[in-house]
């Protein structure tokens, strides 16, 4: 039986050690196993991390090996290769696919009741590999998605319109990374519908305000690495939301990485779309209305998706 306060990082790059941060912080684990292919970095990331205990929660952290994850309810896979200045996150695809197949036998040897959370990029082509890879149940693996991604069109629009970003109902859904869409047709500020907002506080130019944030969103991780080299703050927020939306089983709606299993004229694939999170990982996929714009879109950003899925041969 699982420890539904367990939880395992493994890969303590940037993105692994901010994330088991955050999580540390967020108090929702009594125990976090960190594990790399550099067992020494584990060891040092979990020593740091651990001494920053007596300002949170007390809770149980340390590097392990996969038999440490036997009784976990979640395993946070962010191992990889990094995303480097120029390239896209596509470029990094057989790579880390290659890293996944090294990983992932290894967890389903010792647990396979555990949900599994992908993080590495490219995040939706990883999440399909993870699901064949593993035998398990799609609804127990998926991807970070678009969450960060929406995260970021949630702060870019409260900035923009002097509201605050929760208050902001908008999401971004496809792939994560360049043929990404917003779903403008369904955008609201508090119920209040995007459009009649803007006109509400005398924004005459919204519809190239609305381009200008999609953009500004779609392109953050290349500007952010530019500058410092990697995102990984971000990210570590996004990962700790969906573990508490799976550990308090919130059945939240998060736009995660799923299985499109036909909807959308999808199928075999995983994108991100809204769905429902909770204790046992993907409850439901949400097939949410999209314009004719925004579908042709999806489909456009499904075929990019559907040919790297197909070189892979898995």
């Amino acid at each position: 039986m699982v420890n539904i306060q367990k939880a395992a990082v493994i890969g303590c790059g940037f993105v692994g050690s901010s994330s088991a941060f955050a999580m540390m912080r967020s108090g929702i684990f009594s125990e976090l196993v960190l594990l790399d292919a550099n067992q020494a970095k584990a060891e040092g990331e979990a020593m740091d991390i651990a001494h920053g205990l007596p300002f949170s929660r007390p809770m149980k952290i340390y590097a392990g090996g996969y038999s440490d994850l036997r009784d976990c309810a979640l395993v946070v896979i962010t191992a990889g290769a990094n995303q480097k200045p120029g390239e896209t996150r596509l470029d990094l695809v057989k790579r880390n696919v290659s890293i996944l197949g090294s990983i992932i036998p290894e967890i389903v040897k010792v647990n396979r009741e555990a949900i599994l959370l992908i993080v590495s990029n490219p995040v939706d082509i990883l999440t399909w590999a993870a699901q064949k890879l593993s035998g398990l149940p799609k609804s127990q693996v998926l991807g970070s998605g678009t969450v960060l991604d929406t995260a970021r069109l949630k702060y870019l629009l409260g900035e923009h319109l002097s509201v605050d970003s929760r208050s902001v109902h908008a999401v971004i859904i496809g792939e994560h990374g360049d043929s990404e869409l917003a779903v403008w047709s369904g955008a609201n500020v508090s119920g209040v519908d995007l459009d009649h907002f803007c006109a509400l506080c005398g924004e005459e130019e919204h519809r190239a305000m609305m381009e200008r944030i999609y953009t500004d969103v779609r392109d953050s991780a290349y500007e952010i690495i530019e500058r410092k080299g990697a995102t990984y703050y971000g990210i570590a927020a996004a990962v700790t939301r969906i573990a508490q939306c799976i550990v308090r089983d919130e059945h939240s709606v998060l736009p995660v990485s799923v299985n499109l299993g036909g909807l959308y004229g999808v199928e075999d694939l995983c994108m991100s779309v809204p769905a429902v999170v909770g204790r046992q990982g993907v409850e439901k996929v949400l097939e949410i209305e999209l314009s004719d714009g925004e579908c042709a879109a999806f489909r456009k950003s499904a075929g990019t998706l559907k040919e790297v899925a197909d070189s892979l041969g898995l």
